[in-house]
């Protein structure tokens, strides 16, 4: 490093605590100080660049610092900053909310706000216990898929199943049990893993509150994907054994999969549905749960009844980050987003085909502008992607692998001439650890 990174990065060690990260590998592993971003480009303090291949943790779709989202957020920023949304509302909450309802599988039909990904977890998790009780049903458990994860608060801990973030606060978690996610991409493997919710909810449905999936692809779950007839059977179980379906799309939303939403590959409409990262473009904090008008009926009271829905945060709703999700939403609308991504996923497809001459690679997997290379015969405590990791930076491309899983997630923006360099140096840091 030279002396404008090495500076920074010493300030931050001096302060910052960084998430999902073991702060002493950082006496070896350098810390990377970025200055500024645009388009699908981070830069450091010394000029140099790295593709951002992993979209800032998925959330940038379309490029950083991009001119449209930009121009709406300092356009809200000379009107109002901030608001309180209980008791108060606000022209882009109104706006945003009459957008999602138009857009997402139907009967989503109510908007409730909340400011991350993990806090619209807790927040449908909380709506589908107190639903059930408010109709005098008491059902305190929750269901969820093996390999799952949903956040790290604890309610959305509690229904995730990565035991890396999980085992250490067992104790404190809430009443949830997993069944199988199917095994692969599949038909029959969907069928399989169906045939076992179906036996689930045979013996334990009265008890059960909701199922809460990530549909089609298990993002911190190593990019683990599998058959929409899944999504399909799920729903007409769910439905069967009074159970509700919460569909969280936190990181499928928004054309990941291919379509707007993956509920769409099953044409399904779940209970609830969590969007988050990609609904402001990676610019702010802000996520939903999109409910129907039953669920929200079940709430609506004189307050003394006490069924009211008492759930908030304090940047509920936020003015700015509603702005920046509607000038996201804007992208799509003028633009041909979805097709231009599949001649995209195309692309990759074929550029990643030359992977499965590597002796150490076990499979590839692709669903939509989601691309994943799984190596094998590794022990994870080798961070074979650590290596990978450090060699892509080496090379001007941001990868963060998840454990043995080298994944391409890339803002939409993305060229033909980027996606080959990007998968190049995937390719080099692979057969780099072969030899």
């Amino acid at each position: 490093m030279t002396s404008k990174n090495s500076a920074m990065m010493q300030r931050d060690l001096e302060v910052i605590w960084h998430p999902c990260t073991q702060m002493k590998d950082h006496e070896t592993l350098p810390l990377i100080p970025i200055r500024s971003g645009k388009g699908i480009y981070l830069y450091d303090f010394d000029g140099n660049s790295y593709i951002d291949a992993v979209s800032s943790w998925w959330v940038n779709l379309f490029g950083h610092a991009n001119e449209t989202i930009n121009n709406k957020v300092k356009a809200q920023l000379d009107t109002l900053e901030h608001v309180l949304l209980a008791g108060f509302t606000h022209e882009p909450a109104i706006e945003l909310a009459h957008k999602l309802v138009n857009i997402t599988p139907q009967k989503l039909t109510k908007v409730f706000y909340v400011d991350n990904g993990s806090s619209a977890v807790e927040a449908a998790l909380k709506m589908s216990y107190h639903y059930h009780l408010n109709l005098g049903k008491r059902k305190p458990l929750f269901l969820s898929l093996t390999n799952s994860y949903h956040g790290e608060t604890i309610g959305a801990l509690s229904v995730g199943d990565v035991a890396l973030y999980k085992e250490t606060y067992e104790p404190l978690l809430i009443a949830n049990m997993q069944v199988p996610v199917p095994k692969d991409q599949s038909e029959s493997a969907a069928d399989e893993a169906l045939a076992i919710l179906e036996k689930v909810l045979q013996e334990r449905s009265h008890e059960i509150a909701a199922l809460i999936l990530e549909p089609l692809i298990q993002g911190a779950g190593g990019m683990h994907m599998y058959h929409p007839a899944y999504l399909k059977g799920a729903r007409v179980l769910t439905k069967q054994y009074d159970v509700h379906l919460i569909a969280d799309e936190i990181m499928t939303g928004f054309g990941r999969t291919g379509k707007m939403f993956a509920c769409e590959h099953a044409d399904i409409s779940p209970d609830f549905m969590t969007l988050s990262k990609g609904l402001s473009g990676g610019y702010l904090p802000l996520s939903v749960v999109m409910t129907s008008d039953e669920v929200y009926n079940a709430f609506y009271c004189d307050y003394n009844e006490y069924k009211a829905f008492l759930h908030s945060h304090s940047y509920t709703g936020n003015p700015l980050a509603c702005s920046a999700a509607l000038a996201t939403l804007e992208i799509f609308e003028q633009n041909d987003i979805l097709g231009e991504n599949e001649k995209k996923r195309a692309y990759i497809q074929k550029r990643v085909e030359k992977f499965r001459s590597l002796p150490n690679v076990k499979e590839i997997r692709q669903q939509g502008m989601v691309t994943a290379i799984e190596l094998q015969g590794y022990d994870v405590k080798e961070r074979i992607g650590l290596r990978i990791y450090e060699y892509a930076l080496s090379r001007g491309v941001l990868l963060r692998p998840l454990g043995n899983v080298i994944y391409f997630m890339p803002p939409y923006i993305i060229t033909n001439e980027e996606i080959d360099k990007m998968i190049e140096v995937a390719y080099e840091g692979i057969e780099r650890i072969i030899s």
